[in-house]
């Protein structure tokens, strides 16, 4: 009876585990951006946005699925197996995921900030000082990891239980959207790459593999649970999105008439008045601070490996990167060119990744006896290409921007 009782806390911690770095993963990718690309593609594409969700959840589940798992075989970080591939290449991709993971916590910490504004009327720079200490908290508590699990699983499902409840105040035409997300009246590439760059881009990649990997979970014996995970995260993210989708389509159905400058607030606005405004505030706070947690969190991991004293820091340099994020926001607001540039250069970090990744699978030096399935090379080989095509045109097309 006492085994039982172990093997049964034993599987519930894992459990747990597990759940909280699917919903790092998720929550990380939820972020400002995540509800702007969302409410700005379903007014453009309307129903056929369903189709883009569609192609972009399967791409998302080929690329966390193979990265996730090699983590786990290896039993190592993204950068240290680069290194292996290629000496110098982790330290290449680390420098971009922190650039990558910087940059946009400015844009986080500043969504954060106006979530509270919404919500209480302050300024967006007192709201974003607020969200900061509220995220440096969860790092100063001596379980951290089980705070940070905690609280994005929370934050997870206040997003998805408000935007499904939105969603249902617009009665949106479900039998239209599931017709065309089968059979879309319109295709867009570039926002199928956008989704797929926004939901599995950047450090988001590895945030879900280098947390099961501080959790001690890791191995050819735990694919199967860190198999689960991976897809329980897509499926998260996807479900928010779906209901974001949903809600925005209901809105666009009766014809009415979205703010481009702020379209998810005017969604929500438009959908429930005030009350939703608020809700809005809500969901932004959360998402906003969710993505500031896990990109912190993820970037400072990408250097655990290089040195014993960052490895021994590493919450303190966790505090810094939000503390820095913070500051640039507070003092000069949203840097747009660098914003832009390290987008474009962040989109290319997924494919460069998940290649090198993709190559490390069939190395016996880093994943020893381990067979990576041919379903699971061939499909990452397929987001490997349209991503690194997409992403090198994104950055070729951005570029003349940043001179003129």
């Amino acid at each position: 009876m006492e085994q039982q009782k172990k093997t049964a806390g034993k599987k519930a911690g894992s459990w747990s585990l597990l759940m909280g770095a699917a919903f790092l993963m998720a929550t990380s990718a939820i972020g400002p951006g995540f509800l702007t690309q969302t409410a700005t593609f379903t007014n453009t594409l309307a129903a056929s946005f369903g189709f883009v969700i569609l192609i972009s959840i399967i791409l998302d589940i080929f690329a966390q699925t193979n990265v996730w798992r090699i983590i786990a075989v290896s039993g190592k970080r993204g950068q240290e197996i680069a290194n292996m591939v290629l000496p110098g290449l982790g330290y290449f991709i680390a420098i971009l995921v922190v650039l990558g993971g910087l940059a946009f916590n400015i844009g986080n910490i500043g969504g954060a900030g106006l979530g509270l504004q919404v919500l209480f009327g302050i300024t967006p720079e007192t709201g974003a000082l607020i969200s900061a200490v509220i995220a440096i908290l969860i790092f100063v508590i001596k379980e951290a990891g089980k705070a940070m699990d905690r609280f994005t699983q929370i934050a997870g499902f206040v997003m998805i239980i408000l935007t499904v409840y939105v969603a249902a105040t617009t009665a949106p035409p479900v039998g239209q959207a599931v017709a065309n997300t089968f059979v879309p009246e319109h295709i867009s590439i570039f926002a199928i790459v956008t989704l797929v760059g926004g939901t599995v881009g950047g450090y988001i990649t590895f945030a879900g593999g280098h947390r099961l990997l501080d959790a001690g979970i890791k191995g050819k014996e735990s694919i199967p649970q860190v198999t689960k995970s991976s897809v329980v995260g897509i499926l998260i993210t996807s479900v928010m999105r779906i209901a974001l989708f949903l809600a925005v389509l209901g809105v666009v159905s009766k014809g009415l008439h979205i703010d481009e400058s702020n379209p998810a607030a005017s969604v929500f606005k438009l959908a429930a008045g005030n009350v939703g405004y608020k809700i809005f505030g809500l969901i932004m706070w959360s998402a906003a601070i969710t993505s500031v947690i896990g990109a912190a969190y993820t970037s400072v991991s990408f250097f655990k490996t290089f040195s014993p004293k960052i490895e021994k820091n590493s919450r303190g340099i966790i505090i810094g990167f939000i503390v820095v994020s913070t500051l640039a926001f507070v003092t000069i607001g949203q840097p747009a060119k660098i914003l832009v540039l390290v987008g474009s250069l962040n989109g290319l970090i997924l494919p460069i990744a998940l290649g090198t990744l993709l190559v490390a699978a069939y190395k016996k030096n880093i994943v020893g006896d381990y067979k990576h399935p041919l379903w699971l090379t061939s499909t990452g080989a397929l987001v490997v290409i349209v991503m690194a095509v997409m992403g090198i045109y994104t950055l070729i097309t951005q570029l003349p921007q940043l001179w003129s």
